[in-house]
């Protein structure tokens, strides 16, 4: 707080009305608040009707920042608040008019956010989104742990945890739904001074620097709601992949942007359920994904005895609409090893089965062959790179991105320096692991929908499937070897480490697995296990087929949809709130 009394102040303003009499509009000019606006709605989120707010002009000889975000969701509020905390003012627009409560069940399962279909989906934070809030977010951390958030460490796997090494420390899983991690950044920004978040305010437009000075990229200056129009020094897009940013671009006279985007090929059906009473945690084993030939099941542990079962296929396989019955759901995912063992606690469902489908993974960077397409303005979140769920990413990375925009936002913002630098950022730090992503997710796809058609072959031909991928020149062999891995992983300390440390981001997996030590390990699991071929966890396919005929209509699941969009959740009776 020492810095806050070494600030020079603007002005100094009480919340209320009287503070919004001071922003009015003045005839032909976009307003620059000069104070904090309390505009948490009554009833919602509350604010004290009485406070003080030191807007900064430098904070230790530097120039601050004014930011303005598009979008209210994890990668806007931890934004605003990154950059608060670094010195900044920061306002958000957020088009729902509501915020998180402290009402975790009622939050997640009864706000219908038609934006954010991905809300009611399962969410893991890694531990490199873990470290960003432990070192820069600590109260943020602190919350969600107060709220029902829990840990697990990837190397308590084994009964007796290996000798720590430097860097194990975020090797740390922190399970929670999103709710709590919304929750516990609202609660933040509500009492941080520099920030202020606008609900119900869509942003409709972007306001441009005029004249010769302009150049032929645009400089973006602010931003237009229904309210009002807004002036800052950085527009953060931090409104997800479904903001419509893209219009908003194309009206303030950028050129379009190159996208790069793949499709999974996967759709998901997911079901929410709560621990029995008197059962405080799930079994540690077995390993909570597993996958078969033609579908897999994963298993999220979440926060306050809340777990979420997912049952995952190819989009191309007929059989799985029959997945949105809820019985014919449980029954599959009991066929495999993590469902079963999770289903078997006697789990109360909280939720009908939520359906989605038409993921993909999308880079959209706003930037061409030419360089950046808009000046004073970069996007973070999904509005820069969404990526399917499967790997976990996509918290992480929005916060690398909210960091970024918190640390550099004095540096002349505006400039077109700013965005290259931001763009060469970008491109260095989160598209490896963008690509990574998809490197994955196609391989995973290519499997599911050859084991789907192998079996539909096998099946008119009167016989079984085989292996998948059977018959594909070097297909099956890269199959084996991520097989091994993952399988040595088991049963091998050093190569789980290799392996935690690429799923959580510390590590990139063209090092952590070409560590001659690493490699020398695999090879003797191998060496111990001549003609070891993949085992496909899970059914058959003739199972399969029994399971998911003649499934009767999905009570409360609702239809499947494209896109990420997901039915709403149906919650049970309990009276746990």
């Amino acid at each position: 707080m020492a810095s806050w009394f070494r600030c020079v102040t603007r002005a100094i303003v009480p919340f209320g009305a009287a503070a919004r009499r001071r922003v009015r509009p003045v005839r032909g000019r976009a307003r620059r608040p000069v104070g904090r606006v309390c505009e948490f709605r009554p009833g919602v989120v509350r604010a004290g009707s009485v406070g003080l707010i030191v807007v900064r002009t430098s904070v230790r000889g530097r120039a601050m920042a004014h930011v303005l975000v598009i979008g209210g969701g994890v990668a806007g509020l931890a934004t605003a608040l990154l950059a608060a905390r670094r010195g900044h003012t920061a306002e958000v627009f957020e088009r729902d008019p509501r915020a998180a409560g402290s009402a975790l069940d009622r939050d997640f399962f009864d706000w219908h956010r038609p934006g954010v279909p991905q809300a009611a989906q399962p969410h893991v934070l890694l531990g490199a989104a873990r470290a960003v809030l432990r070192t820069e977010l600590p109260d943020v951390y602190a919350e969600m742990l107060r709220l029902g958030a829990r840990e697990r460490h990837e190397l308590d796997w084994f009964d007796v945890r290996p000798s720590a090494l430097p860097g194990d420390e975020d090797l740390v899983l922190l399970q929670a739904r999103r709710i709590v991690l919304e929750s516990a950044l609202t609660t933040a920004l509500r009492a941080e001074p520099g920030a202020v978040v606008r609900y119900g305010q869509p942003v409709t437009a972007l306001t441009t620097a005029g004249g010769p000075a302009a150049g032929p990229v645009p400089r973006i200056t602010g931003v237009g709601t229904p309210g009002g129009t807004y002036a800052g020094d950085l527009v953060v897009d931090a409104a997800g992949r479904r903001g419509g940013s893209a219009p908003l671009l194309a009206a303030a006279g950028c050129r379009p942007g190159t996208v790069e985007r793949h499709r999974t090929g996967l759709a998901y059906f997911c079901r929410w359920y709560r621990l029995p009473d008197g059962v405080d945690e799930g079994p540690r084993r077995p390993w909570t994904v597993t996958g078969g030939a033609f579908a897999g099941c994963a298993v999220f542990p979440s926060d306050n005895g809340v777990f979420a079962v997912t049952v995952f296929a190819h989009t191309g396989d007929p059989t799985r609409a029959a997945l949105r019955d809820p019985a014919v759901f449980e029954a599959a995912a009991r066929t495999f090893p993590p469902g079963a063992a999770w289903l078997g606690l006697g789990a109360e469902p909280l939720s009908g089965v939520l359906a989605t489908a038409g993921l993909d993974n999308r880079w959209s960077p706003p930037a061409d062959g030419r360089g950046p397409v808009v000046n004073g303005m970069v996007p973070v979140g999904d509005a820069l790179t969404h990526t399917n769920p499967t790997l976990g990413q996509g918290t992480s990375l929005a916060l690398w991105a909210a960091g970024r925009v918190a640390r550099t936002a004095h540096l002349d913002p505006g400039s077109p320096g700013f965005a290259a630098g931001y763009h060469a950022w970008a491109l260095r730090t989160l598209k490896p692991w963008f690509d990574y992503q998809v490197g994955a997710d196609a391989a995973v796809g290519e499997r599911l929908a050859a084991g789907a058609e192998e079996a539909a072959a096998g099946a008119t031909l009167g016989g079984g499937a085989g292996p998948a991928g059977a018959g594909r020149p070097g297909r099956a062999e890269r199959v084996r070897e991520a097989a091994a891995l993952f399988e040595c992983a088991l049963e091998d300390p050093e190569v789980m480490r290799a392996r935690a440390r690429v799923r959580h981001l510390a590590e990139a997996p063209g090092r952590a697995y070409a560590d001659p030590a690493v490699r020398a390990r695999v090879a003797r699991w191998l060496a111990d296990r001549p003609g070891w071929t993949p085992n496909a966890m899970g059914p058959d396919r003739p199972e399969w087929e029994r399971l998911t005929a003649g499934a009767g209509p999905a009570v409360g699941a609702g239809a499947e949809v494209g896109a990420g969009a997901v039915q709403p959740a149906v919650p049970s009776t309990s009276a746990r709130s």
